[in-house]
């Protein structure tokens, strides 16, 4: 019996947009990752890009559980002496709530080349609009 491998300049990708509002971050942030890797899909290959596009809007409004808000720190050096910087949970959803689930879905993709191609089909909005109307994405309920 042959395996066959799907032909990734064939594969027609769709655009969901995902609302997460009142929706826990990791858990919200690993459905994210299902449909950026095309783990729903049933031509999905673990070494291929076969995964779809996803609008994440309302990044504003995620809910984290517990102490998260105050305890989670996240953490960037710029490399020079004193450089690192240093900022809780609750500090960067006030600043850039986008950044919040592109960190948590980032933790959860392969590493490497692949990972970060399918890592730049993640698009997230703090609030409802988005530019992205012209592609038709189909909305997507993640139960929480």
């Amino acid at each position: 019996m042959k395996t066959t491998l799907p032909n990734v300049n064939k594969i027609v990708r769709r655009w969901v947009v995902v609302d997460a509002q009142d929706q826990v971050l990791g858990r919200l942030a690993s459905r994210i990752t299902l449909l950026l890797r095309g783990k729903h899909r049933v031509d999905f290959t673990p070494f291929l890009d076969t995964g779809d596009f996803v609008v994440v809007i309302n990044a504003r409004k995620v809910k984290v559980t517990g102490q998260k808000l105050l305890q989670k720190r996240y953490r960037r050096y710029s490399g020079y002496p004193g450089g690192l910087k240093e900022q809780t949970l609750e500090q960067l959803l006030r600043r850039h709530p986008e950044r919040v689930i592109e960190h948590a879905v980032k933790g959860m993709m392969p590493d490497g080349p692949l990972g970060r191609r399918m890592l730049g089909k993640l698009k997230v909005y703090p609030d409802a609009q988005h530019p992205h109307q012209a592609q038709k994405p189909e909305a997507v309920t993640l139960l929480s």
